[in-house]
């Protein structure tokens, strides 16, 4: 199959986006997502929704069986819980929720198709030092070490806690999805035990960076528990950490078109593991 995207090479590349952003039919909201990169929702969950999935989360997070799982990660400074993977799979709750029709609906719409989940993950970001996520579009992983060939894949961010602009939100460079950045150095085997933790592998460059920035700027995501950002799969986002007093948790989805499914890795030795990259390409339904 063609790499219509390469990236892990000796130098950084950038290559023009060559797929359609949103793949069905235009419509206001789905104007500014092919735009912008990403649709803010200020009410996707009610208050009560949200009090569910919270107590679900710190369910989950307290339970020594999900703690001991490979599928969850530990925050290296303080041994707490970072992120639960497949977490769809875990739980009957975010099961319901990954096939809520205000979620899977937008999806296909979207990327004009069913889907389904390449990964799900809860996310804590506790106050007082939990680290944050550098700059990457998420693509340029699942391409490199996925092999999911195409861009017709998209993530939406669910706020399971307020969103302050101090706790760590999610920063996205609007418009930055028209192009693929290829980044320079071979993927080490089993990097995904490295890079769920601490980006490194697939990480661009300060002055491609500075680039970006200063063609598209910086949004921050602010927002009440309950809201979402939608954002395409090669967006250059990324975080802060939270020093704050305030955690910050979220439940993320990645849903993919069933007419993109997984290949062999483009540029890594190994697949990934399945809860962290889908070989189930089942629909949602």
């Amino acid at each position: 199959m063609e790499d219509l995207y390469p990236t892990r090479g000796k130098t950084e590349v950038a290559t023009p986006r060559r797929d359609p952003v949103v793949w069905g039919p235009l419509d206001a909201d789905l104007e500014s997502f092919e735009r912008d990169g990403f649709l803010a929702i200020e009410d996707l969950l009610s208050d009560g929704e949200v009090a569910v999935y919270k107590a679900e989360l710190d369910r989950l997070i307290a339970d020594p069986a999900v703690r001991a799982d490979e599928r969850s990660i530990i925050e290296p400074k303080s041994q707490s819980v970072r992120s639960v993977f497949e977490v769809h799979q875990i739980s009957d709750v975010f099961s319901k929720l990954v096939r809520d029709e205000r979620v899977v609906g937008m999806a296909r719409k979207i990327l004009g198709s069913d889907v389904y989940v390449h990964q799900s993950r809860i996310n804590v970001k506790p106050g007082f030092g939990a680290s944050g996520f550098y700059w990457h579009s998420d693509f340029e992983t699942w391409h490199a070490e996925d092999g999911l060939p195409r861009m017709r894949t998209v993530s939406v961010s669910i706020a399971l806690t307020r969103n302050h602009d101090t706790n760590g939100g999610l920063m996205i460079m609007p418009g930055s999805h028209r192009t693929f950045l290829g980044c320079a150095g071979e993927t080490p085997k089993d990097n995904y035990k490295k890079s769920l933790q601490m980006q490194d592998a697939g990480t661009p460059s300060d002055e491609a960076l500075t680039r970006m920035a200063d063609a598209h700027g910086i949004r921050l995501f602010t927002g009440r528990a309950g809201s979402a950002t939608w954002f395409d799969c090669n967006a250059m986002h990324g975080s802060g950490d939270n020093i704050t007093p305030y955690p910050r948790s979220n439940v993320f989805i990645v849903f993919n078109s069933v007419e993109n499914t997984a290949v062999e890795p483009f540029a890594a030795p190994v697949r990934r593991p399945e809860f962290i990259g889908a070989r189930d390409f089942t629909p949602v339904r």
